[in-house]
């Protein structure tokens, strides 16, 4: 009887909402992320010695601060600070934007620095330009090699937008909580059983992408 109750059609639907959310919040940071941190890790790899100092310090300031600093930052200090009230949805984007792009754009960098010198000299001797040259050369090499690292790296933003519901949004957790508050005086154990049924719902998601990642480090092995 208890279990019925919890897991009724109503509290599935609400979960699978919660889920729908969370699944938002990730594709929408992960596509961004992959976008901007591809450019940023282009950019990086300047010879300016000005734009590699700007690059490397909002890495390490990335780096350093939490994510959920960041998401109180933006949520409920630049409201009180600035009087910029931002939705909690587009708030855990903007963050997890940003903290991807840094570990992309890293990744990226380390990708194109790993490409033997000669080569990029050789299509400058073609009569390429430095754009056909990182279009025709680099990036076709790099990609095999940033691949994996970036697999991982969408993986873990998918475990990391969990942190959302510390801000207010109603993703697959805050409708767990929800529920087992609700559940509690029919249910004392109901806690288990939701939360086992968010960690199949996480594992659903993630699992294929950790796959893929190994899979393609095999594949693609130097």
């Amino acid at each position: 009887m208890g279990l019925e109750y919890l897991f009724q059609p109503s509290h599935l639907e609400r979960l699978a909402f919660g889920l729908l959310e969370t699944v938002k919040i990730s594709f929408i940071s992960v596509v961004l992320s992959a976008i901007l941190g591809t450019i940023f890790g282009v950019i990086m790899t300047s010879n300016h010695v000005v734009v590699r100092m700007i690059c490397r310090t909002y890495l390490e300031v990335i780096r350093v601060v939490p994510i959920l600093v960041l998401l109180f930052i933006f949520y409920f200090g630049f409201a009180t600070w600035f009087d910029w009230h931002f939705s909690a949805f587009y708030v855990c984007i903007m963050v997890f934007v940003l903290w991807g792009t840094a570990e992309m754009g890293d990744l990226v960098r380390a990708a194109i620095s790993s490409i033997d010198r000669h080569q990029q000299d050789a299509a400058y001797a073609l009569g390429l330009n430095k754009l056909q040259t990182l279009w025709y050369v680099v990036f076709p090499q790099s990609l095999r090699r940033v691949t994996p690292g970036a697999i991982n790296l969408f993986t873990r933003m998918i475990q990391t937008s969990s942190l959302a519901v510390l801000i207010g949004v109603i993703e697959v957790i805050k409708v767990g909580q929800q529920i087992i508050e609700n559940s509690l005086l029919i249910m004392p154990n109901a806690s288990l059983w939701i939360y086992g049924l968010i960690f199949i719902l996480y594992f659903a998601l993630c699992y294929p992408l950790s796959r893929l990642a190994n899979h393609l480090e095999k594949i693609w092995e130097f």
